[in-house]
């Protein structure tokens, strides 16, 4: 029968069986079932005692008042469940088949408590001014799950705002490398006849610097600063670069620098590094100095996983988190990522300070899945989509990038990730959170503790 029970919902009967012996009875009773459901109460749950003034001692005595217990002196190693306890997990477990999940969730026990009319827990919760249908509704909405559902909840955010990738461009120059580069393109710039910089003056600045590793993994593909000079000096229009606008970048530059920056979040870095500009201009596919590349026969895919090899190894937090997050998407037949697969990859990753932090808050990768299953439900789009970040997950990541930045970290890491996600308290991995019985203020506090 418990092999279907989550984490938190094994507990709660452990903590009835604790509750009967502690009490002397011989057997395990409904009546300790509630009193565990008092004592083991998160998120939801709790809230619902709270505002009924249901509390583990005063709810014991009211229940001792009209409850006929069978005690004993003797020390019994285990207690077994009375014919009314086993009746009550039987209607669990049919409450969790009729709400749609495979797995008996704490709320189950809770409903079953409550739908025993005529019990002492059902006539003793009404004495103490509990409503209990009332109760009964928030429960049942909480465990309904719809085994399938195409549309994810944070995919359709039109009303909020877009990041403002021009403005954060300038964080391009944060990292000394980058800087450096830019200030090499840009000497270049000057002994050309173009006043706007683009691609090519980018990478060819890139390639002038021999000693670093980027070059050397260029070198592999039979790119040098001389054969990319000598295309470029045959290389008669700059059309290529002009996708849009005109600004301080060519358009085309500016959407790779745009790219670079989103591909330094989401490889875990605080700062965009020449590594992250070159991937961020193989994401465009067009312009110069992509045309000079292609012919110099280079797969531009090849090259990307070259230069991403490396950072792997390095094994950063937030890549890793990213990594798991779009398993665990695929898992569900999504091809969305949104911030409750952050916070699935955030526990998958384990090590982390974010994962320390939830773990002490008893939030296991279980009782988190089968949340965010009620959450989202399940789709069909894995197979023929590629996997994307909803708006709300792109600014978590942007915020978590902020918090790296001011803690003076070169990479994001696992708390970055976990605060980052209490700043949207409508997100889905928060809504997932208060039902895993977690708010924010126990999240920063965690947080501090581990940083101090």
């Amino acid at each position: 029968m418990f092999e279907k029970f989550t984490e938190k919902a094994i507990n709660v009967v452990t903590e009835a069986q604790n509750i009967a012996k502690q009490e002397h009875s011989t057997s395990v009773l409904p009546e300790h079932l509630l009193l565990a459901l008092v004592k083991e109460a998160k998120g939801i749950s709790l809230k619902i005692f709270k505002s009924y003034n249901v509390d583990f001692e005063d709810l014991k005595k009211e229940l001792a008042k009209s409850s006929k217990l069978e005690t004993t002196e003797l020390n019994l190693p285990a207690l077994a469940f009375s014919d009314a306890m086993k009746v009550l997990l039987r209607k669990t477990l049919d409450l969790a088949a009729r709400s749609g999940n495979t797995t008996v969730l704490y709320e189950h026990l809770f409903l079953a408590v409550l739908t025993e009319k005529n019990s002492n827990n059902y006539n003793t919760l009404q004495r103490l001014g509990f409503d209990i249908q009332k109760s009964k509704t928030l429960l049942e909405k909480l465990v309904q799950r719809k085994t399938k559902r195409l549309y994810h909840p944070e995919i359709d955010e039109a009303k909020e705002p877009e990041i403002n990738l021009a403005q954060e461009t300038d964080a391009i120059f944060n990292s000394k490398e980058s800087a450096k580069v830019f200030e090499r393109a840009v000497s270049k710039l000057s002994a050309s006849n173009y006043e706007i910089l683009g691609t090519e003056q980018i990478i060819s600045s890139i390639l002038e610097d021999k000693t670093t590793g980027l070059t050397k993994i260029f070198a592999q593909y039979g790119i040098t600063a001389e054969n990319f000079e000598e295309k470029l000096a045959n290389t008669q229009s700059r059309q290529s670069e002009y996708a849009g606008r005109q600004i301080i970048f060519t358009p085309n530059a500016f959407r790779a620098m745009s790219l670079a920056l989103q591909t330094a979040k989401e490889l875990g870095s605080s700062v965009v590094l020449p590594e992250h500009i070159v991937l961020g201009l193989l994401k465009t596919k067009k312009g110069v100095a992509y045309d000079i590349l292609k012919e110099l026969h280079i797969n531009d895919d090849e090259l990307a996983h070259s230069i991403i090899k490396p950072i792997e190894k390095q094994m950063p937090e937030t890549l890793t988190i990213l990594r798991l997050a779009k398993q665990e998407s695929r898992r569900l037949g999504r091809s969305v990522v949104g911030t409750e697969m952050f916070l699935l990859g955030i526990i998958g990753e384990a090590t982390g300070i974010g994962a320390k932090v939830l773990s002490e808050l008893e939030i296991n990768i279980k009782d988190a899945r089968n949340v965010v299953e009620k959450l989202i439900g399940f789709g069909n789009e894995y197979f023929d989509k590629e996997i994307v970040f909803t708006k709300r997950a792109k600014r978590v990541l942007e915020k978590a990038w902020g918090f790296a930045q001011n803690d003076k970290k070169e990479r994001i890491e696992s708390e970055h990730m976990l605060l980052a996600i209490t700043t949207e308290p409508t997100s889905l991995a928060m809504k997932a959170l208060e039902q895993l019985g977690v708010d924010a203020v126990e999240i920063k506090e965690g947080i501090k503790k581990h940083k101090c």
